[in-house]
């Protein structure tokens, strides 16, 4: 149901918004990176505050639109973070989430340069609490590339057993790493 917004109402916002409009731009500009972002945001709030059915009924106005400025600029980083996660991370044929992508990819933001870093820093936590057999055939194979007959071969082991230890370092870094990312997208 679309609502109509009177002669009054609409002078309403137009005074608001000279009144509050350089004020609340700097304010949203100084917690953002861009310029367009803040005024994405700034018009956001003048959209909200024109679909208010009792607009001029709100009694601390400044208030009000400082608050739904703050809830603007939260919602955007959740959905940054949320959208930095799902351009790198996939679910594989098991439902677990791949992140190689995230740990392999060229960094083009402070953004996406800090979220590598983060991974990074966790895998190799991670990798630090398995077994050190398990641990070096999951680096020389996903990060070195080496196949299991390359390590076969050096180690001795059967490409089985190499396989199997693979398959558990493997399934301790999903674990750890699917936690990671539910923290992510639950900021």
């Amino acid at each position: 149901m679309q609502t109509t917004v009177s002669e009054n109402q609409r002078l309403d916002i137009i005074a608001t918004v000279a009144h509050y409009g350089k004020r609340l731009f700097g304010f949203i500009r100084g917690r953002v990176s861009t310029d367009e972002d803040a005024e994405d945001i700034l018009q956001d709030v003048w959209y909200q505050l024109s679909n208010q059915p009792e607009a001029n009924a709100i009694e601390q106005i400044s208030g009000w639109l400082y608050r739904v400025a703050r809830n603007k600029i939260t919602d955007r980083y959740r959905k940054q973070k949320e959208a930095l996660l799902d351009d790198f991370a996939y679910e594989d044929e098991e439902g677990g989430i791949n992140f190689k992508e995230i740990l392999l990819a060229e960094t083009f933001s402070p953004e996406d340069e800090g979220l590598k870093k983060i991974f990074w820093d966790q895998l190799f936590l991670a990798l630090n609490e398995l077994p050190e057999n398990q641990r070096y055939v999951f680096i020389q194979n996903e990060l070195e590339e080496r196949t299991f007959q390359e390590l076969a071969n050096e180690t001795g082991e059967n490409i089985k057993t190499l396989i199997s230890r693979k398959g558990y370092a493997v399934k301790h870094l999903r674990s750890r790493l699917q936690n990671l990312y539910q923290e992510f997208i639950n900021y």
